[in-house]
């Protein structure tokens, strides 16, 4: 893309973030002091976080990936290994290819404490690549193919480049009195490396290229997309400040704002950025304000960025209920489904059922354009009782009428809730193919909603996502 788009918002008072960022097993992350959960309607946090971040403490009793256990396996059209970066439960973590029946044909061990997440085939420069993003494997802990990151293989083993770490961060910690309103601020202390990073790799398991955000942003675990124009689109977090006393809430609260990049993989400059304060009111947010100003408020929680059929962005956040539908060149919003100021009026379906509060989906990830006007949907339904499962919902949008109908709805097999995280794949043949989030279950259902594949994972151990691909590419 030649057009970029910066929100003007804030950039001249602008420091560079540094972003705690603890990794857990389970795959939850957190960035500037603030769990990736995103929590509940009741909480900051929520029970289900502090759960997950006590399990992902855990130290790997075994150097060995999850074994997948199948538990309903049925022909279907759809061909391919299963791409996932399991972590928890005292197993190894890494991105893991495996096939239908659980056979591990690909796992990259990591190093100690990182995590790995959105491990998928992509495209690059016209070839298949394995792309993944990962949290620390900067310096002397060694990223993909460092010394301190052994490698379990059936196949080829990775490289072993390392990663150049750059300047270090200095790791400031926040001001104790208020910062003013509107000022980017440290976050600290911070690591001596980015949050993360994107990786590409080659079909000969070498490492060709990294990502991270730009502008002193932290790279953030939810998206790493590369597009036909051979860019890469993720998500990133700052943190700011911002006066809520509009909505009853303090005059210098800290808060992480999501963004979106298109990155220049080759040279790593920002193409274009979108910055969600510069576009929705903090009164959208769903999540309650934190006990103190000084605790950086997550109300936005960007987990995904999507290219829709007509090229533009689909930006999913979880903590506003909402998928705005973002213009690629202007970065303008040209429309918003479910939260609070939905531009569609929101209807079941026959057979089909909106949740509690009157909506199609609530604590959201994973948007998928799948044509036609139709769209999928991880509907993690966490917090609040208000579904009776997780689900993958489709919706049909009528841009004239501007009504979005819930045409239908495929349900956690186990009847269980997702508390976070999640994803849902339409496969070549039409089937979809979910990964449910921190559930340790993997499915996939025929498009008339008959439950095709259903496997576990032990306990304990979580995939952020789950994808279903063909690979080796042929030759």
């Amino acid at each position: 893309m030649s057009v970029a788009f910066l929100t003007g918002r804030r950039r001249e008072l602008r420091p560079h973030l540094r972003a705690v960022l603890v990794t857990v097993a389970t795959g939850v992350l957190v960035s500037a002091g603030i769990s990736a959960c995103g929590g509940g309607p009741v909480s900051t946090a929520g029970p289900a976080c502090v759960s997950a971040c006590s399990q992902g403490a855990q130290k790997a009793t075994t150097t060995a990936p999850p074994p997948l256990t199948v538990l309903t396996r049925e022909s279907s059209g759809a061909k391919g290994d299963i791409f996932i970066a399991p972590g928890g439960g005292g197993y190894a973590s890494g991105p893991e290819i495996v096939t239908a029946t659980g056979k591990v044909v690909w796992f990259h061990r990591l190093p100690a404490g990182d995590v790995a997440t959105d491990f998928r085939v992509q495209t690059y420069l016209g070839q298949p690549v394995l792309t993944w993003f990962q949290s620390g494997g900067l310096g002397a802990e060694g990223g993909p193919g460092g010394p301190s990151g052994p490698k379990a293989s059936a196949g080829p083993a990775p490289s072993g480049a390392r990663v150049p770490a750059g300047p270090a961060p200095s790791g400031a910690r926040v001001p104790a009195g208020p910062a003013p309103s509107g000022a980017r601020v440290p976050a600290g202390p911070g690591p001596s490396g980015p949050s993360g990073t994107d990786y590409i790799y080659n079909d000969h398991y070498q490492q060709i290229a990294t990502v991270r955000a730009g502008n002193g942003d932290a790279t953030n675990f939810h998206e790493f997309l590369i597009t036909p124009s051979n860019t890469a689109l993720i998500t990133a977090d700052t943190v700011t400040t911002a006066d809520l006393t509009s909505m009853g809430g303090p005059a210098h609260q800290l808060v992480i704002d999501g963004i979106v990049q298109e990155i220049d993989i080759k040279t790593g400059r920002v193409l274009f950025q979108w910055d969600s304060a510069g576009h929705v009111p903090y009164a959208d947010s769903y999540l309650r304000l934190p006990s103190s100003p000084s605790i950086p408020w997550d109300w936005f929680h960007i987990n995904a960025v999507h290219l829709d059929t007509d090229g533009n962005l689909l930006v999913s956040s979880r903590n506003t209920w909402t998928v705005f539908k973002v213009n690629r060149h202007t970065g303008q919003v040209m429309w918003q489904l479910g939260g609070k100021h939905s531009s569609f009026t929101l209807r079941a379906g026959p057979g089909q059922a909106l949740d509690r509060d009157g909506k199609i989906f609530a604590w959201q990830h994973d948007p998928e354009a799948i044509g036609g006007g139709e769209y999928t949907f991880f509907d993690d339904e966490s917090g609040g009782n208000l579904f009776r499962s997780s689900r993958v919902v489709t919706v049909r949008l009528d841009l004239a009428t501007r009504v979005a109908t819930l045409v239908k709805s495929d349900d956690q097999p186990e009847g269980q809730v997702a508390q976070l995280m999640g994803n849902a794949q339409t496969t070549p043949g039409g089937d979809l193919f979910v990964g449910w989030g921190s559930l340790p279950y993997i499915s996939e259902f025929s498009p008339s909603g008959k439950l095709l594949f259903n496997a576990k994972l032990p306990p304990g151990v979580e995939t952020y996502r789950a994808y279903l691909l063909p690979w080796p590419p042929p030759s």
